[in-house]
């Protein structure tokens, strides 16, 4: 082993190398491996010139930017060379340095005229076999856009899928036709020539790429195009790359083999690489005829986009697609002229699952708009039921597909990374960063839609308990207060426990932060002693049922409608629309006038001179036309209470009644009966009194008046139609004199002439 190692060192591809294993042993043992390393340095030192050619630096790392200059220098380095022996293969055909006698033609122009009939038999049997597949397609592209019972995007995936099944279909009995027509029909029969195989394994190559090209840019079929383009967009293109794919497909499976195997592989050098630069200026010229076209596009769909990632990603590669379009064919050309073997097939690969990663993002986030992105309709039984329901999921989804349209992005992102190297999906999936990472969005996403579920679970039966239509009926004030509160503690307390189970799952400690949240409570305890009495005294207040919305209070000296009760304050809506909000804390006394029921308190008076009885029988007759009123009669629910007298007083004898009324009615039923006791007290002729002035003209000192100079101006009439004065039947001509309404007016000063 130590005699084989010099030659080792220096020749690692000889036949001296000694056989791994015995390597192996010799690694393994100390003593061993000592005495090689031992060695190897005296030899080193006894040969100069081994250690010379060899030379051992330790420089470090190399630096960023040498590693690019080196890069780009080998690059430049094999391009220019490229280009010097095209440009030599070029002068080489025009000059008589080329030495043509080996070449034979007869067997080219043989072979050429085999190969023509083998390329004109296959294109012919795909031509054949398209046409009778084209009422499939329109058969299939009429489903897609018109057929029922299945979502537009799955039908468009399917019609696809199957148009994409006979189009391989038919390229693959092509190729076998091809196949069959080279062995037995051209040529020597039962053998297939080399030639013929180069360009039936180009034609199943390039046919299938263009049936890739298709399903994504469908020119004749509006239902089975992938891409939302219009059906001359998509023809331009699917026109374009399927030039360029065969240019550069057949150029260089077909006709540089052919030109290195019959004419030079110098030659067949430069025909590749003038194929390359005449795909690659077509391309450039193509990218840059429709810059603005593809942008003016893009940015038209960044304005319908309703995700504000995917508008500002839109309108960034609106700007600069042409940018990336032309590194793209630049790096291809780079690679093909410089590392054809090994990079080119991974460029073609990487592009196709780009391609691949793209559209399935695409399809799926159209799925899911035209799944869940609808609005959602609800029976008209649930939506009976629950009312609400309906748009709280309708405000739910749109933010949750926002949500998995950001993840598909992602996702498509990572998987384009990933097909060019730039980031190993696998390896980091695979690591503990990664399956942690992953384990814990999939967690969070499962606490959120828990959560959710709960919340919709919890309110749709609360909204269920409130509405009048289901459950027991309409609920009373006091159920309607309770389970609105609830609510409210229902929806602080999910988004409290989901905000520190989420807190949790990603790894934060959450015991400082519960800590911290006790003690800042104790804080605010001590510091705002006047809130913790408002929302003591306010859950008492519900405890008790003392109030609850829409009951007319009297709290802290305002009256009016309860509109707004939390378990901290209340807002009331007084008479004249005025909005105060009223803490817990300043409430000594809860007056409601809505309990049970209300009563409206009357107190009617008449004059002196009137008959109690009488007016007593008018207010009940008042009574009775109020409860025989269709609008007012369901609010009373007692006979009419006649408290009698209750004063003597200066003007007017007072009578009290009570109506005992339906809580919250007692106000209109109140103001129907005052109306009515006028109308009846009127008809009766009873009399309510109101202010009177009484004119003093003095008395001097020997009892003697003044005169009083009063001319009579017209003559009053009483409200049964005689004139002022004259006694009504069963009264005295006294008690006519006394009546103010027979009196006639006062004159005023001065003189006046008499009138009728």
């Amino acid at each position: 082993m130590l005699a084989a190692a010099p030659t080792f060192a220096q020749d690692t591809g000889g036949a001296d190398v000694p056989p791994p294993e015995v390597l192996a042993d010799l690694l393994e043992d100390d003593q061993a491996r000592q005495q090689l390393i031992d060695h190897l340095r005296q030899q080193a030192a006894a040969d100069p010139a081994l250690a010379a050619s060899e030379p051992v630096q330790d420089a470090g790392p190399i630096s960023l930017p040498r590693q690019l200059a080196e890069l780009t220098s080998g690059i430049v380095s094999d391009i220019g060379g490229e280009v010097r022996n095209l440009f030599e293969v070029v002068v080489g055909l025009f000059t008589a340095d080329t030495d043509t006698s080996a070449i034979d033609f007869g067997a080219i122009a043989t072979a050429a005229i085999n190969l023509g009939l083998v390329i004109a038999a296959t294109f012919a049997l795909f031509l054949i076999f398209r046409s009778l597949t084209r009422p499939l397609f329109a058969r299939l592209s009429r489903w897609s856009q018109q057929g029922n019972g299945m979502t537009p995007v799955l039908r468009l995936v399917l019609c696809v899928a199957l148009a994409a099944l006979a189009d391989v279909l038919v390229v693959a009995l092509a190729y076998v036709g091809g196949n069959l027509i080279a062995t037995f029909a051209i040529g020597e029969s039962g053998d297939l020539s080399t030639r013929a195989s180069l360009f039936l394994n180009a034609f199943m190559i390039i046919e299938l790429i263009k049936a890739a090209l298709r399903m994504l840019f469908s020119s004749r079929y509006e239902g089975l195009r992938l891409l939302p383009i219009s059906a001359t967009e998509a023809s331009y293109w699917n026109r374009w790359l399927a030039r360029l794919v065969g240019l550069v497909g057949y150029g260089l499976m077909v006709v540089v083999p052919l030109a290195s195997a019959y004419l030079a592989p110098t030659l067949a050098q430069g025909i590749g690489a003038l194929i390359m630069f005449a795909a690659f200026f077509y391309a450039l010229a193509v990218v840059l005829r429709n810059r603005v076209r593809i942008r003016d596009n893009l940015n038209a769909m960044a304005a319908r986009s309703d995700l504000t990632a995917t508008r500002v990603s839109l309108q960034l590669f609106a700007r600069t697609w042409h940018l990336f379009a032309l590194a793209y064919f630049l790096m291809v050309l780079v690679l093909t002229l410089t590392r054809p073997a090994d990079a080119l097939p991974f460029v073609l690969f990487a592009t196709l699952k780009t391609l691949v990663a793209v559209v399935v993002g695409m399809l799926l986030s159209s799925l899911l708009t035209q799944t869940i992105g609808r609005r959602i309709r609800l029976s008209d039984d649930l939506r009976r039921k629950l009312p609400q329901l309906e748009p709280r999921l309708n405000s739910y989804v749109p933010n949750a597909l926002r949500v998995i349209r950001i993840v598909i992005l992602i996702a498509v992102v990572m998987l384009v990374l990933d097909a060019w190297g730039a980031f190993d999906l696998a390896t980091w999936y695979a690591s503990e960063a990664g399956r942690s990472l992953v384990g814990t969005l999939v967690s969070v996403a499962m606490i959120l839609l828990l959560a959710i579920g709960v919340w919709l679970a919890l309110a749709s039966l609360i909204e269920h308990k409130l509405n009048p239509e289901t459950g027991k009926g309409e609920p009373d004030a006091r159920a309607k207060t309770l389970l609105s509160l609830f609510r409210n503690a229902l929806a602080i307390a999910l988004i409290t426990m989901t905000a520190m189970i989420v807190l949790a799952e990603i790894g934060i400690n959450i015991g400082p932060l519960i800590a911290g949240a006790g003690v800042l409570g104790l804080a605010i305890g001590f510091g705002a002693q006047k809130l913790v009495q408002d929302i003591i005294t306010g859950i008492f207040i519900q405890v008790e049922n003392a109030m609850n919305t829409g009951d007319v209070v009297s709290v802290g000296g305002i009256t009016g409608t309860a509109e707004r009760l939390s378990i901290r304050s209340v807002g009331i809506r007084d008479l004249f629309g005025t909005y105060h909000i009223v803490p817990f804390s300043s409430v000594d006394t809860v007056s409601n006038f809505m309990r049970g029921f209300g009563y409206h308190v009357g107190e009617y008076g008449i004059a002196y001179r009137e008959s109690i009885d009488e007016a007593i029988v008018a207010l009940r007759e008042a009574f009775d036309e109020l409860a025989a009123d269709e609008e007012h009669k369901m609010n009373i629910v007692a006979p009419l209470e006649v408290a009698g007298v209750i004063a003597l007083a200066d003007s007017s004898v007072n009578i009290r009644v009570r109506i005992k009324t339906t809580p919250g009615s007692q106000w209109g039923v109140g103001r129907a009966y005052n109306r009515l006791v006028k109308l009846h007290f009127d008809a009766k002729g009873i009399e309510i009194p109101f202010p009177h002035t009484t004119l003093y003209f003095g008395v001097g000192k020997e009892a003697e008046a003044p005169p009083a100079n009063v001319r009579l101006m017209r003559q009053n009439f009483d409200i049964d139609g005689r004139p002022g004065g004259q006694p009504r039947s069963g009264e005295s001509s006294r008690e006519a004199q006394d009546d103010p309404r027979a009196r006639p007016d006062p004159a005023p000063e001065g003189d006046y002439e008499e009138r009728d």
